[in-house]
């Protein structure tokens, strides 16, 4: 079998400004990088449907799918929160992005694929039950999971979390939820300043201080993650996938590098191996500096397909 590579071009059409850092050439960084490193060839392409309402309705209220399709506009922007906004092509972009998460779970549990990573956009960790937030609209990771528990029957979802900001949405979304652990690293104090009162039994998260880099992280997944992983014993590995923690990206100081990508995913996915058959679907997050954004998408969509060897 073979891993999966999920996208639509609808993405590319969601632009909330010139100058914003949530950008469609966050996209086709990572296309480049694909083509240039050669690990695309070894990929299996599919387009992503749109996410339906019944799909969005495991995470979302059906009132606040209704205002996100109400608010979308005919022309120009409008602006969901300061930093979230929608275009005329925001709403399709933001239901592919959703729905690439549903077909994602479906291609691996059904064992058409053994993997797949969505490189879609909107993002979804910020994205709460009834509240778009930090450039998201909907969740898209909480959409797979809630899809793999209810329409596949899984027991037990973990979720991954490397985005250099904590997935609040995603807590918000699972906190106390006996079917999803939730494993996390992030900057802390930054935004949106949470993950760190009293969470819940089932959210394992490390917050990191500015400047940290390899070897905080490795302490955080050796001393923190692993463990966890391996008491709760996954049926399947979702990935919140944000490259946003590597030190070329100016939006956050964490000090990560390519590399770090590639090893943390290794150590997931050996648990993956262990307890889920290695079924592991990743969902595009953060990631703003193009060049690092490219070179470590590659290095976790290498790990992926197994190319790491």
């Amino acid at each position: 079998m073979t891993t999966a590579f999920i996208t639509h071009a609808d993405c590319l059409k969601h632009d909330m400004g010139a100058h914003h850092p949530e950008r469609p050439a966050r996209l086709t960084a990572i296309e480049d990088q694909l083509i240039a490193s050669g690990v695309g060839q070894y990929l299996t392409r599919y387009e992503a449907p749109l996410a339906t309402d019944e799909q969005l309705a495991r995470v979302h209220p059906p009132d606040y799918v209704r205002a996100i399709r109400d608010a979308a506009p005919h022309a120009g922007t409008v602006h969901l929160d300061p930093d979230t906004a929608m275009n005329p092509w925001t709403l399709q972009a933001a239901l592919r992005a959703a729905g690439a998460a549903v077909l994602a779970v479906d291609l691996v549990l059904e064992k058409k694929v053994t993997s797949a990573f969505c490189a879609v956009r909107p993002p979804g960790h910020h994205a709460c039950r009834a509240r778009a937030m930090g450039f998201c609209i909907f969740n898209n990771v909480a959409v797979a999971a809630r899809h793999a528990v209810e329409a596949h029957g899984l027991d037990r979802v973990a979720i991954i979390d490397f985005d250099v900001h904590h997935g609040n949405g995603t807590e918000d979304i699972f906190e106390d939820d006996e079917h999803v652990l939730m494993a996390s690293i992030f900057q802390h104090p930054f935004y949106p300043y949470s993950g760190t009162d009293n969470p819940a039994p089932n959210m394992h998260n490390v917050p990191l201080a500015a400047g940290s880099g390899s070897r905080e992280l490795r302490r955080a997944v050796e001393d923190v993650w692993l463990p966890a992983l391996q008491d709760f014993r996954p049926q399947l590995v979702l990935f919140s996938a944000g490259f946003d923690a590597h030190l070329e990206d100016d939006m956050a100081m964490l000090r990560f590098t390519d590399v770090d990508y590639g090893w943390v995913t290794q150590a997931v996915a050996d648990v993956a191996l262990r307890h889920a058959g290695g079924r592991m679907v990743s969902m595009l997050e953060g990631g703003y500096s193009l060049s690092a954004l490219g070179r470590s998408a590659v290095q976790h969509i290498r790990v992926l397909a197994g190319l790491n060897a």
